[in-house]
């Protein structure tokens, strides 16, 4: 199976699409929305181009919510934005 033709690239690319959607009609002043902007673009790229790399899928996410984390009415974009994240699978634990 191709990326283009895996659910759950099918899924996260969608809910990228609904939080960068709510975003861009977020009234008001938010200081990171260019940064967030530019992650979500850079996130939707990754799964756009292949199956992406688990650990870069998640720093996207922190950075994303770094830059809306604090906005009420983004967080169930934002959740779901998570939840297509997680559905990669788990980082592999190290050992130390």
């Amino acid at each position: 199976m191709t990326g283009v033709d895996d659910p759950r690239v099918q899924a996260l690319r969608g809910a990228v699409a609904r939080l960068r959607r709510q975003l861009a009609v977020l009234p008001g002043e938010l200081p990171d929305r260019a940064a967030a902007d530019e992650e979500l673009a850079a996130l939707d790229a990754m799964v756009s181009h292949g199956l992406p790399e688990v650990s870069r899928l998640r720093r996207s996410l922190l950075l994303i919510a770094g830059a809306v984390g604090s906005v009420s009415a983004l967080s169930p974009a934002l959740t779901e934005v998570r939840e297509g994240i997680d559905r990669f699978g788990e980082l592999p634990r190290r050992r130390f």
